[in-house]
């Protein structure tokens, strides 16, 4: 999708899970944008260390910085938000509250340490971001938030409890906040990324669909978005439906049909992508 790169020149962005996947190409169409400055974040050092290499041979390597950080610890990400600060040596202009994973597994099998886990990663390192930027964009007079949400916070769906919750959660979270600090000129989206080919599949040991499409399609509606403050961005046709209809009253039957037929093919170990 085409989008208005003047709108990115000059500024700076911090990206976190910035090492691979949307991140990184998110972290690319940046760059090519003509951002000043981009702060890709990571827990993983080797993906880092392989994107940041990658970045520098196409890109002036004062405009890249890496910094490794566990997301999950705020105070790591305070320290985070300080450096990105200090390097960009002026405003602060757009945070992507990117980091996260797609968590499986049956609520009967799930325990609270299993619901912590996905909550630290997919929802309070979000939160742990927006405390900290917050008096930085307040401070300056503006600035730009997004946090990476997923359409199954419109169509929640089986084995996927705490990716649901979670993702919804922050979906919630950033609505609200939305409205909060629009005064403060601080625009806040939940986005999400549609089905795209990314670590989340790997990671959890699947093969992305056919259907699936590229990093770079995926961070590009994302930014077309960004530019235009949508309330939420959302990152494929697949994710618009989702959020047309997921909780569109007349819509429930065929949803309840839908739910049904796909939990029971996961109870049978049909590998699916319906989400």
């Amino acid at each position: 999708m085409d989008y208005n790169r003047d709108y990115f020149k000059g500024k700076t962005a911090v990206v976190t899970g910035g090492a691979g996947g949307i991140g990184l190409a998110l972290t690319e169409e940046l760059l090519e944008s003509g951002a000043a400055k981009v702060v890709i974040a990571d827990i993983r050092q080797d993906r880092l260390d392989e994107a940041l290499e990658k970045l520098h041979s196409a890109y002036d390597a004062e405009r890249v910085k890496a910094i490794q950080c566990d997301v999950t610890k705020e105070d790591q990400v305070q320290s985070l938000i300080t450096q990105a600060a200090a390097y960009f040596d002026g405003s602060f202009d757009i945070l992507f509250n990117n980091a996260g994973a797609g968590f499986e597994g049956w609520f009967d099998d799930m325990t609270n340490e299993d619901w912590e886990i996905a909550f630290n990663l997919n929802f309070y390192s979000a939160l742990y971001g927006m405390r900290a930027v917050i008096p930085i964009m307040k401070a300056q007079g503006g600035g730009q938030i997004i946090n990476t949400i997923s359409g199954i916070a419109f169509v929640p769906m089986s084995k996927q409890t705490r990716y649901a919750a979670t993702k919804a959660a922050l979906n919630g979270l950033s609505l609200a906040m939305r409205a909060e600090y629009w005064d403060d000129n601080i625009k806040i989206s939940p986005a999400t990324p549609g089905t795209t080919a990314t670590y989340i599949f790997t990671d959890a040991g699947f093969t992305a669909p056919p259907s699936a499409q590229t990093p770079h399609q995926s961070a590009s509606r994302i930014l077309h978005g960004v530019v235009n403050n949508d309330r939420i961005i959302l990152g494929d046709d697949g994710d618009v439906s989702g959020a047309s209809y997921g909780f569109h009253p007349e819509a429930a039957k065929n949803f309840d049909d839908y739910s049904l037929m796909t939990a029971r093919e996961r109870r049978q170990g049909i590998v699916d992508f319906h989400v």
